[in-house]
């Protein structure tokens, strides 16, 4: 990553193209749900309603509640197809000509009409077939073993009991590939539903979900591919061939399932940028897939979700849902220097909260319809975590969902460093298992002048370029955004020197290295 990433309001204007690909589909809301009626024991699955009542989440909420059937049989009427209902939206989606338009929006009941467009998904940047040399086998340990799953698996933790959705464009061979076979054995794939085709069979598509699934849950000859190989998993394909194109409508629909099936965890490899959006829409609240991914969390469900591929594309920050509030969104590190990868999209969000929150391998091995390829993109570092996420919610099944996802911060390897690139780093299984220890300072600041320079102890040995060198700083501003960040490689005892003035007044400096983090606050003057 480049030294010294300077973010200024700059970010908010970035002009893009104003090329839009669209499609002559709207979304319709309607004022309100009267005269509805709602039994969750019959609509919910059981696992929803434990859910619920651990959390001491209301069992009906008002977006559970169904859109009123009479509002729906009068837009039949004047449209003649309804294609998606959304109870947490109460809307659906529709064609309809200009005429038509004019008619819908003289009704009563109707609060607003949006269109509904088709985007891109940018989380796969490509893969290449390969077969499992001595070298691939290394990276295949390596992408759980980084987060500790040695750990965990030594503790009996797997993710056993919690409920995962996946979001893809299908899983082929997930039904016949030896990787799922403790998967289909247990009978632990729950339901599958293919939002593309109105059905039940997700066992084709394009192999992205396939691939996704095994950084979940694949394991190949006794090693695990991720690290939930024990949880249960509801399977949604909500994309189409090609160049991962989809509709806001097929997420929505898949999120208002997943609730109803019982997950735990949605894991979300998608994301929706330049098709449609601008980066100031990148706020959590402009998307409708935004707000959707925080009415799951309100409801209990842990959303994680890849931060994107376009770190090194003109469009360079995350896209949506990432962007949204109270979902846990993942960067990319780079399993050859163990920091951001290239093409790893940027935080912060448009409104400037800090994204991502962590940060996992975005070169992986993965598990295809048959045999294997070595993959990259965030779509793989979110299904590393959202598997890490399972075993923590295993070790702690009382904890609700937000205190899952401050444990999961917390456990990253940077912590409580934070920088755009990195979030809090790699989460890390040992720290739920070692109790905190006071570590030897091995960096420190030393005051010269009107100079602060950041020093490493003589008796520490840097005589290689490994990434046991890397030195993490920020520069806080006093609204806790970041002025400033980088990555130096420490080769030197005198690493970085700021020259104390006017301009770092009521500023905070952190560094962190080699698990170790300091700071030093710049008082107002």
């Amino acid at each position: 990553m480049s030294k010294g990433r300077v973010f200024a309001i700059s970010i908010l204007f970035f002009c893009i193209s104003s090329a839009v690909l669209s499609q002559e589909k709207y979304w319709i809301f309607f004022k309100d749900k009267n005269n509805v009626t709602f039994d969750p024991y019959t609509y919910f699955d059981s696992k929803t309603i434990e859910r619920r009542i651990r959390l001491h989440i209301p069992l009906v909420m008002q977006t559970d509640l169904p859109v009123n059937e009479d509002y729906v049989a009068e837009i039949k009427n004047i449209c003649g197809e309804i294609y998606t209902q959304s109870r947490w939206l109460n809307a659906v989606t529709v064609s309809f000509t200009e005429k038509q338009m004019n008619k819908i929006r003289s009704l009563p009941f109707v609060s607003r009409v949006r269109k509904a467009e088709i985007f891109n998904n940018p989380s796969l940047c490509g893969y290449k077939n390969e077969d499992l040399s001595d070298a691939k086998l290394q990276l295949l340990m390596r992408q759980t073993g980084r987060m500790g799953g040695k750990v965990f698996e030594e503790h009996g933790i797997d993710g056993k009991g919690v409920r995962i959705a996946v979001f893809d464009g299908g899983f082929p061979g997930v039904d016949t590939n030896p990787c799922f076979e403790q998967l289909r054995k247990d009978g632990r794939i729950i339901k599958t539903y293919d939002f593309v085709k109105k059905r039940d069979f997700v066992y084709d598509g394009i192999s992205h979900g396939t691939m996704v699934l095994s950084c979940i849950a694949g394991i190949y000859k006794d090693i695990r591919m991720g690290l939930a190989t024990g949880a249960e998993f509801l399977l949604a394909r909500t994309e189409r061939r090609g160049e991962f194109f989809s509709e806001e409508e097929n997420w929505m629909a898949a999120v208002e399932w997943a609730d109803k099936n019982g997950a735990d965890i949605i894991n979300s490899s998608l994301g929706y940028t330049y098709k449609r959006y601008f980066p100031l829409d990148m706020d959590g609240r402009t998307s409708l897939v935004a707000e959707a991914a925080d009415i799951a969390a309100r409801k209990g469900i842990l959303v994680v979700n890849a931060m994107g591929n376009d770190g090194n594309k003109s469009w360079e920050f995350l896209g949506t849902p990432a962007d949204a509030d109270s979902i846990i969104s993942v960067g990319g590190i780079d399993p050859k220097s163990d920091y951001h990868i290239s093409f790893s999209s940027y935080g912060p969000t448009a409104d400037m909260r800090r994204k991502p929150n962590v940060s996992a391998y975005a070169e992986v091995v993965a598990a295809k319809e048959s045999g294997f390829a070595k993959v990259q993109g965030t779509s793989f570092s979110s299904p590393l975590v959202a598997g890490f996420s399972a075993c923590v919610m295993q070790l702690y099944p009382n904890l609700d969902n937000m205190e899952i996802f401050k444990l999961v911060e917390q456990s990253g390897h940077l912590y409580p460093y934070y920088d755009y690139a990195h979030g809090y780093g790699i989460p890390q299984a040992e720290y739920f298992f070692n109790d905190s220890v006071e570590k030897p300072k091995n960096v420190y600041f030393k005051f010269s002048g009107d100079t602060i320079k950041v020093m490493i102890p003589e008796e520490i040995e840097l005589n290689d370029s490994s990434s046991e060198n890397l030195l993490y700083f920020h520069l806080e501003g006093p609204n806790g955004v970041l002025e400033r960040y980088s990555v130096v490689l420490a080769e030197q005892h005198d690493v970085l020197n700021f020259l104390v003035n006017g301009v770092l007044e009521d500023r905070t400096l952190r560094v962190h290295f080699r698990g170790t983090t300091i700071e030093h606050k710049f008082n107002i003057q």
